[in-house]
Protein backbone atom coordinates (compact mmCIF):
# COMPACT_ATOMS: atom_id res chain seq x y z
CA UNK A 1 0.00 0.00 0.00
CA UNK A 2 0.94 3.35 -0.95
CA UNK A 3 0.31 6.50 1.76
CA UNK A 4 -0.28 10.08 0.77
CA UNK A 5 0.07 12.31 3.45
CA UNK A 6 -0.58 16.24 2.58
CA UNK A 7 1.36 18.31 4.69
CA UNK A 8 0.66 21.51 2.64
CA UNK A 9 3.29 22.76 0.70
CA UNK A 10 5.29 18.85 0.86
CA UNK A 11 2.96 15.89 0.50
CA UNK A 12 5.11 12.69 1.72
CA UNK A 13 4.75 9.57 -0.08
CA UNK A 14 5.31 6.56 2.13
CA UNK A 15 5.63 3.05 0.73
CA UNK A 16 4.10 0.35 3.16
CA UNK A 17 4.77 -3.50 2.61
CA UNK A 18 6.63 -3.84 5.65
CA UNK A 19 5.95 -7.40 5.25
CA UNK A 20 8.61 -7.54 2.04
CA UNK A 21 10.93 -4.64 3.40
CA UNK A 22 8.76 -2.49 0.72
CA UNK A 23 9.43 -4.57 -1.98
CA UNK A 24 7.51 -3.08 -4.99
CA UNK A 25 4.80 -5.63 -7.31
CA UNK A 26 2.29 -4.79 -10.02
CA UNK A 27 -0.17 -3.27 -7.48
CA UNK A 28 2.23 -0.99 -5.39
CA UNK A 29 3.57 0.20 -8.66
CA UNK A 30 0.31 1.38 -9.51
CA UNK A 31 -0.54 2.70 -6.43
CA UNK A 32 2.71 4.91 -6.10
CA UNK A 33 2.00 5.93 -9.70
CA UNK A 34 -1.59 7.22 -8.28
CA UNK A 35 -0.50 8.46 -5.10
CA UNK A 36 2.60 10.28 -7.34
CA UNK A 37 -0.51 11.91 -9.07
CA UNK A 38 -2.54 13.05 -6.23
CA UNK A 39 0.07 14.92 -5.17
CA UNK A 40 -0.68 18.10 -7.26
CA UNK A 41 -0.95 20.64 -4.83
CA UNK A 42 2.50 20.50 -2.94
CA UNK A 43 5.69 22.28 -4.27
CA UNK A 44 7.71 19.39 -2.68
CA UNK A 45 7.50 15.72 -2.64
CA UNK A 46 9.02 13.17 -0.18
CA UNK A 47 9.33 9.74 -0.51
CA UNK A 48 10.03 6.98 2.13
CA UNK A 49 9.28 3.74 2.87
CA UNK A 50 7.61 2.25 6.42
CA UNK A 51 8.86 0.02 8.77
CA UNK A 52 12.63 0.89 8.99
CA UNK A 53 12.76 0.10 5.17
CA UNK A 54 13.03 2.32 1.84
CA UNK A 55 12.61 0.07 -0.94
CA UNK A 56 14.08 -3.34 -0.91
CA UNK A 57 13.58 -4.08 -4.63
CA UNK A 58 11.22 -5.38 -6.80
CA UNK A 59 8.88 -8.69 -5.49
CA UNK A 60 11.16 -11.13 -6.99
CA UNK A 61 7.45 -13.47 -7.42
CA UNK A 62 6.74 -10.72 -9.94
CA UNK A 63 9.79 -9.35 -11.60
CA UNK A 64 10.34 -11.64 -14.79
CA UNK A 65 7.04 -10.04 -16.74
CA UNK A 66 8.33 -7.81 -18.71
CA UNK A 67 5.02 -5.87 -17.76
CA UNK A 68 6.96 -5.08 -14.22
CA UNK A 69 9.52 -3.88 -15.84
CA UNK A 70 7.29 -1.19 -17.89
CA UNK A 71 5.60 -0.15 -15.66
CA UNK A 72 8.27 0.54 -13.10
CA UNK A 73 10.11 2.83 -15.97
CA UNK A 74 6.91 4.59 -16.07
CA UNK A 75 7.09 5.16 -12.76
CA UNK A 76 10.40 6.73 -12.55
CA UNK A 77 10.16 8.94 -15.84
CA UNK A 78 7.02 10.19 -14.05
CA UNK A 79 9.46 10.81 -10.66
CA UNK A 80 12.07 12.06 -12.40
CA UNK A 81 9.44 14.76 -15.09
CA UNK A 82 8.05 16.06 -12.20
CA UNK A 83 8.83 19.44 -12.60
CA UNK A 84 8.87 20.02 -8.44
CA UNK A 85 11.58 19.02 -6.19
CA UNK A 86 11.59 15.36 -4.80
CA UNK A 87 13.50 13.88 -1.79
CA UNK A 88 14.13 10.16 -0.78
CA UNK A 89 14.32 9.54 2.62
CA UNK A 90 16.01 6.50 2.98
CA UNK A 91 16.85 4.07 5.99
CA UNK A 92 17.59 0.52 5.71
CA UNK A 93 17.64 -1.28 2.36
CA UNK A 94 17.66 1.04 -1.11
CA UNK A 95 18.40 -2.26 -3.26
CA UNK A 96 17.57 -2.76 -6.42
CA UNK A 97 14.25 -0.73 -7.63
CA UNK A 98 14.81 1.27 -4.39
CA UNK A 99 17.78 2.67 -5.70
CA UNK A 100 16.20 3.27 -9.12
CA UNK A 101 13.53 5.04 -6.71
CA UNK A 102 16.05 6.97 -4.84
CA UNK A 103 17.98 7.74 -8.28
CA UNK A 104 14.77 9.16 -9.93
CA UNK A 105 13.85 11.47 -7.01
CA UNK A 106 16.42 14.91 -7.24
CA UNK A 107 18.05 14.67 -3.64
CA UNK A 108 18.51 12.60 -1.02
CA UNK A 109 18.45 12.28 2.57
CA UNK A 110 19.82 8.73 4.54
CA UNK A 111 20.51 7.37 7.91
CA UNK A 112 24.00 6.12 7.87
CA UNK A 113 23.13 2.79 8.24
CA UNK A 114 21.05 2.58 4.81
CA UNK A 115 21.96 0.52 2.64
CA UNK A 116 21.87 1.33 -1.93
CA UNK A 117 23.18 -1.15 -4.25
CA UNK A 118 21.78 -2.62 -7.29
CA UNK A 119 22.61 -6.29 -7.12
CA UNK A 120 20.88 -7.41 -10.58
CA UNK A 121 24.73 -9.14 -11.57
CA UNK A 122 23.43 -11.64 -8.77
CA UNK A 123 20.17 -12.87 -10.46
CA UNK A 124 20.77 -12.34 -14.13
CA UNK A 125 18.88 -9.36 -14.35
CA UNK A 126 19.43 -5.77 -16.36
CA UNK A 127 18.25 -2.72 -15.06
CA UNK A 128 17.28 0.35 -18.29
CA UNK A 129 19.92 2.84 -19.66
CA UNK A 130 18.99 5.59 -17.74
CA UNK A 131 19.31 4.49 -14.34
CA UNK A 132 23.03 3.83 -15.33
CA UNK A 133 23.42 6.77 -16.41
CA UNK A 134 21.80 8.53 -13.56
CA UNK A 135 23.61 6.37 -11.23
CA UNK A 136 26.61 7.16 -12.53
CA UNK A 137 25.62 11.13 -12.79
CA UNK A 138 25.40 11.29 -9.07
CA UNK A 139 27.15 8.85 -7.33
CA UNK A 140 30.39 9.08 -9.57
CA UNK A 141 31.44 6.58 -12.57
CA UNK A 142 33.59 4.34 -10.50
CA UNK A 143 30.73 3.75 -7.51
CA UNK A 144 28.42 3.63 -10.01
CA UNK A 145 30.84 0.49 -12.21
CA UNK A 146 30.75 -1.27 -8.60
CA UNK A 147 27.35 -1.61 -7.69
CA UNK A 148 26.71 -2.29 -11.35
CA UNK A 149 29.64 -4.98 -12.21
CA UNK A 150 30.60 -5.79 -8.87
CA UNK A 151 27.21 -5.89 -7.08
CA UNK A 152 28.97 -3.29 -4.05
CA UNK A 153 26.88 -1.78 -1.23
CA UNK A 154 27.14 1.46 0.13
CA UNK A 155 26.20 2.36 3.41
CA UNK A 156 24.53 5.73 3.37
CA UNK A 157 27.70 7.27 5.26
CA UNK A 158 29.15 6.02 2.26
CA UNK A 159 27.31 7.62 -0.09
CA UNK A 160 27.42 11.08 1.79
CA UNK A 161 30.79 10.57 1.38
CA UNK A 162 30.84 10.41 -2.34
CA UNK A 163 28.25 13.14 -3.27
CA UNK A 164 25.26 10.81 -3.85
CA UNK A 165 22.86 11.57 -0.65
CA UNK A 166 23.17 15.02 -0.07
CA UNK A 167 22.27 15.05 3.89
CA UNK A 168 22.37 12.15 6.23
CA UNK A 169 19.55 12.28 8.84
CA UNK A 170 15.99 10.70 9.35
CA UNK A 171 12.50 10.91 7.72
CA UNK A 172 11.95 14.49 10.24
CA UNK A 173 15.08 15.43 8.29
CA UNK A 174 14.09 15.48 5.13
CA UNK A 175 11.11 16.58 5.36
CA UNK A 176 12.04 19.75 7.32
CA UNK A 177 14.55 20.29 4.30
CA UNK A 178 11.36 19.97 2.28
CA UNK A 179 9.66 22.76 4.43
CA UNK A 180 12.46 24.69 3.47
CA UNK A 181 12.95 24.28 -0.21
CA UNK A 182 9.09 24.86 -0.13
CA UNK A 183 9.59 27.80 0.61
CA UNK A 184 12.05 28.99 -2.32
CA UNK A 185 10.47 30.35 -5.38
CA UNK A 186 9.08 27.77 -7.15
CA UNK A 187 9.76 28.74 -10.90
CA UNK A 188 13.41 29.10 -9.97
CA UNK A 189 13.35 25.26 -8.65
CA UNK A 190 11.05 24.01 -11.82
CA UNK A 191 13.55 25.55 -14.37
CA UNK A 192 16.50 25.01 -12.72
CA UNK A 193 15.32 21.06 -12.30
CA UNK A 194 14.66 20.74 -16.07
CA UNK A 195 18.10 22.24 -16.90
CA UNK A 196 19.62 19.85 -14.44
CA UNK A 197 17.68 16.93 -16.80
CA UNK A 198 18.39 18.35 -19.49
CA UNK A 199 22.14 17.69 -19.08
CA UNK A 200 21.45 13.93 -19.38
CA UNK A 201 21.43 11.93 -22.67
CA UNK A 202 18.28 11.55 -24.04
CA UNK A 203 18.27 7.77 -23.69
CA UNK A 204 14.92 7.55 -21.70
CA UNK A 205 12.61 7.86 -24.17
CA UNK A 206 14.46 5.62 -26.74
CA UNK A 207 18.24 3.44 -25.79
CA UNK A 208 21.15 2.92 -27.77
CA UNK A 209 20.63 0.09 -29.85
CA UNK A 210 23.15 -1.80 -28.38
CA UNK A 211 22.25 -1.20 -24.83
CA UNK A 212 18.33 -2.30 -25.78
CA UNK A 213 19.94 -5.35 -27.62
CA UNK A 214 22.19 -6.30 -24.46
CA UNK A 215 18.64 -5.91 -22.22
CA UNK A 216 16.80 -8.00 -24.62
CA UNK A 217 19.72 -10.71 -24.04
CA UNK A 218 19.76 -10.68 -20.23
CA UNK A 219 16.25 -10.53 -19.97
CA UNK A 220 15.47 -13.41 -22.62
CA UNK A 221 18.61 -15.70 -20.77
CA UNK A 222 18.89 -18.88 -18.79
CA UNK A 223 20.67 -17.17 -16.74
CA UNK A 224 17.49 -14.99 -15.78
CA UNK A 225 15.63 -18.06 -14.97
CA UNK A 226 19.09 -19.30 -12.92
CA UNK A 227 18.92 -16.21 -10.85
CA UNK A 228 15.69 -16.26 -10.08
CA UNK A 229 15.47 -20.14 -8.97
CA UNK A 230 18.23 -19.70 -6.88
CA UNK A 231 17.33 -16.97 -5.12
CA UNK A 232 13.99 -18.24 -4.36
CA UNK A 233 16.38 -21.81 -2.88
CA UNK A 234 18.45 -20.05 -1.09
CA UNK A 235 21.77 -20.96 -2.61
CA UNK A 236 24.62 -19.20 -4.99
CA UNK A 237 23.71 -19.16 -8.80
CA UNK A 238 25.75 -20.56 -11.38
CA UNK A 239 25.52 -18.85 -14.64
CA UNK A 240 26.97 -19.52 -17.98
CA UNK A 241 25.94 -17.21 -20.25
CA UNK A 242 28.82 -15.66 -22.40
Amino acid sequence: MIHLEDRGPVALLTIDRAERRNALDHEALEQLREAHAGASGARVLVLTGAGGHFCAGADLAGVEDHGFTDLLRQVLGALRDDPRPLIAAVDGAALGAGTQLAVACDLRVATPGARFGIPAARLGLMVDHWTIQRLSLLAGAGPARAMLLGAETYSGEDAERLGFVQRLGDLEAALGWADEIAALAPLTLTGSKLALNRLEMPVGRGDDPDVHAAWDQAWGSEDLQEGMAAFRERRRPVFHGR
